[in-house]
């Protein structure tokens, strides 16, 4: 296969040719009227799950109780790509806020009721590109607005996660939400701690990273939602700020237009890393006799809150500690002009460095503007090499027992001393840093 739409159109084909009508559904279909890309796509049928199975060479059942199997297909570059195919039904009773508690196979028609909101509740005929809306969904993307199929209500109360979509949609396209919808949206939000951390957390990575970034923060705030998933947020409304450093306002208004200029498909860990580069800040607010107000220690305790928000929504350990990174050492671009080389050098080859400055370039655009500091950053990392700021180290421990030193802790601090004048420049040779060890430090051998 050529692409993941050829994929999709081999299968509806494949299907057709069984004898079963087969269609493109959901948000592929959303995503091709508004111009975009899909991610992947989705096809309904009314073929059974274990007609399906029979079909096709390699499926993986995995849905196959409500009726959903994924087909996967070779696509270009040796790799292959996974196409949820399943079959029209029509759901029982939601008991658990996420899953139906039993489906019945039908008819398109009830298929399409069943969905969640009209713009993803369309299908597409590819063969004769032959749009079948049965819920609304066209009328809704020429107005620019996310409305739940049916009962809004029942729709949150069988799928809380629906809650968080609906504003994720209306975040990534600009879209308005249904006034209907909006009020059961706000009047579900309290309930979406009742569903899977795990899926939580998806759905806040996506809208935090598909566009509207700045919106979706609005949304969740109006709603309820940051409320019930992440309290600590709201303590930036009304935590105010030096003007002279920040004439945008308070910590919210501050965060919320960094979070804005994030870029769609931005990593996950940089939209955390801004969205909560200042969290503690209300925790750490104090204000001096002359009347400065200063948030002394809120990059260290950041980090400890946004490694624990992070964990809360089961996102990985890499993230939890990228992201609590990002909190803690976004204000040291700040100091890197004044920073001894050594001191840079180290900071330009922490791994997360590129984040860190994509962060540092948001948190200063979002307030003074003033880039300077991230500037010099820059151009250190453009006039030195990997080598420069990164090279072999001229001895190791093995070295220092040579010279006649008994292993102890002080071998770490020798071993930094060393590495530091490297860095410098001072010391060029391994000769070099023997030679400085003896100087500058006597060896301590162990009594016998």
């Amino acid at each position: 296969m050529a692409d993941i739409e050829s994929g999709a159109r081999f299968i509806v084909r494949r299907l057709r040719e069984a004898g079963f009508a087969a269609f493109f559904a959901g948000g592929c279909v959303r995503d091709k009227i508004l111009g975009l890309a899909p991610k992947d796509y989705d096809i309904a049928t009314d073929a059974r799950p274990e007609v399906v199975q029979r079909i096709f060479d390699h499926t993986v059942a995995v849905g196959a109780r409500f009726g959903s199997i994924a087909v996967i297909l070779p696509i270009a570059d040796e790799k292959t790509a996974q196409y949820e195919t399943t079959t029209f039904r029509a759901d029982a009773e939601y008991l658990d806020g996420r899953r139906p508690s039993a489906v019945r196979f039908g008819t398109i028609e009830e298929d399409a009721k069943r969905r969640d909101f009209t713009i993803g509740g369309m299908f597409l005929d590819p063969e004769n590109d032959r749009l079948i809306d049965l819920v609304g969904g066209m009328r809704d993307l020429r107005a620019g607005i996310v409305r739940a199929i049916g009962n809004p209500r029942e729709r949150f109360a069988e799928d809380r996660l629906r809650i968080l979509r609906g504003a994720r949609f209306a975040a990534r396209f600009g879209f308005e939400i249904d006034p209907a919808t909006w009020t059961a949206m706000r009047d579900a939000a309290p309930a979406i701690t009742e569903i899977a951390a795990e899926r939580i957390g998806e759905e806040l990575v996506m809208l935090m990273t598909e566009g509207g970034a700045g919106r979706a923060m609005d949304l969740l705030r109006e709603s309820g939602l940051w409320a019930a998933l992440a309290p600590e947020l709201l303590e930036m409304i009304g935590c105010a700020q030096p003007e002279n450093y920040h004439p945008e306002g308070d910590v919210w208004s501050h965060t919320r237009l960094g979070v804005s200029m994030l870029p769609a498909g931005c990593s996950e860990t940089v939209a955390f890393g801004i969205l909560l580069h200042d969290i503690a800040k209300p925790r750490c607010r104090a204000v001096a006799a002359d009347g400065k107000v200063t948030f002394y220690g809120h990059t260290d305790r950041g980090a400890v809150i946004a490694a624990e928000m992070m964990a809360r929504f089961k996102r990985s350990n890499f993230v939890q500690e990228r992201v609590a990174y990002l909190v803690r050492d976004h204000l040291r671009l700040c100091m890197a002009p004044r920073m001894r080389k050594a001191t840079l050098k180290r900071m330009l080859a922490d791994e997360g460095f590129g984040e860190l400055m994509q962060v540092a370039m948001l948190d200063a655009l979002a307030s003074s503007s003033y880039l300077g500091y991230w500037n010099f950053c820059r151009c250190a990392l453009e006039s030195m090499s990997a080598a420069e700021i990164h090279p072999p180290r001229l001895i190791t421990g093995d070295d220092l027992i040579g010279l006649g030193f008994a292993p102890s802790p002080r071998f770490k601090e020798i071993l930094k001393e060393v590495e530091d004048l490297q860095l410098d420049g001072a010391l060029v040779t391994r000769d070099d840093a023997l030679a400085w060890v003896l100087a500058h430090h006597a060896p301590q051998v162990t009594a016998h």
